[in-house]
């Protein structure tokens, strides 16, 4: 099968074989809330039908991969399938996913990648101050505290999650022009601490493992995120905590109430803060700051 269009009520999609197993579907060659919103709606259909063949489902930011197996399933089958499910989506009237709103305690400004940044410098794009430093004078705050603020006051999208397992991107939920963008080092380090709160392009991302990295370090998390042993409570069968369309909030925390949290998750008795949630990207897109304001009082009201 050659790459190939359909037409929908948006930017058309491209699908193209890879390989003998897998069909890859571009929704948009930039990420917009918009984009990932088709992606996710696809994909979420997709999987409740259950159709024999079909092996994985993975959005991604503005497309989408589904494996399958071709002795069960024909290429042009379930291309079809999917055209016919990206038309439902484009049509539908109320645009909304269901999905949850996850709170992740983050020490900013923390002890452990304030070394590893130190010790990185060489690569980086300005080594007189931190990652923070950077990052808050670049986007035009006043002070580091202002960015911390920033980054931690809006709601973020889970877009993806991969490149390493259990690492989710997440996607700002702010109006383009108010989006933090910070690049990525100039060399990627080989080292950077589990659990890291990072910042590349207009991505935060939580890294899930101790492990080479480029993106900008802002602080840590006592939060797993992966669990390949089964002892955290709050991790199913998948050993991946977050899925893609998760809404995050960020929460500030002190150097105390870290130590107290990842005692708990030592002891495997850490329990992050999740509530349902139906996500409307037409009332997000009326009112960004309202929308982030009761994502907020969803998480204190429960």
């Amino acid at each position: 099968m050659t790459a190939t269009t359909a037409t929908t009520t948006g930017p058309q999609a491209r699908y193209c074989l890879a390989g003998d197993e897998f069909l890859f579907v571009e929704l948009s060659e930039g990420m917009t809330l918009e984009a990932f919103f088709r992606s996710l709606s696809i994909t979420q259909r997709l999987r409740t039908m259950s159709i024999p063949g079909i092996i994985e489902i993975c959005p991604a930011n503005a497309s989408y991969q589904v494996r399958y197996d071709p002795v069960q399933l024909s290429a042009e089958l379930l291309k079809e399938t999917l055209e016919t499910l990206d038309r439902e989506v484009s049509a539908q009237e109320v645009r909304t996913v269901e999905t949850r709103v996850i709170e992740v305690p983050v020490l900013y400004n923390d002890p452990w990648t304030h070394e590893t940044l130190m010790r990185f410098r060489d690569r980086h794009q300005d080594p007189s101050g931190t990652d923070l430093d950077y990052a808050a004078r670049i986007n035009g705050f006043d002070s580091v505290d202002a960015f911390i603020e920033a980054h931690s006051a809006s709601p973020w999208f889970v877009s993806m999650v991969g490149f390493v397992a259990g690492l989710p991107f997440m996607y700002q939920m702010v109006p383009r022009e108010r989006q933090i963008q910070v690049p990525k080092y100039l060399r990627p380090r080989t080292d950077t601490p589990k659990q890291t709160v990072g910042y590349g392009g207009c991505f935060s991302c939580i890294y899930s493992v101790r492990g080479a990295g480029g993106y900008q370090m802002f602080g840590v998390t006592p939060m797993p995120n992966y669990d390949p042993t089964g002892q955290q409570p709050h991790i199913n069968d998948s050993m991946i905590f977050f899925r893609p369309g998760d809404i995050v909030k960020h929460r500030a925390i002190d150097r105390e109430e870290y130590d107290r949290l990842s005692a708990d998750a030592e002891a495997g008795r850490f329990e992050p803060r999740v509530v349902p949630f139906t996500f409307d990207l037409d009332d997000f897109n009326r009112d960004p700051d309202g929308y982030a304001s009761r994502i907020e009082e969803v998480l204190h009201d429960h």
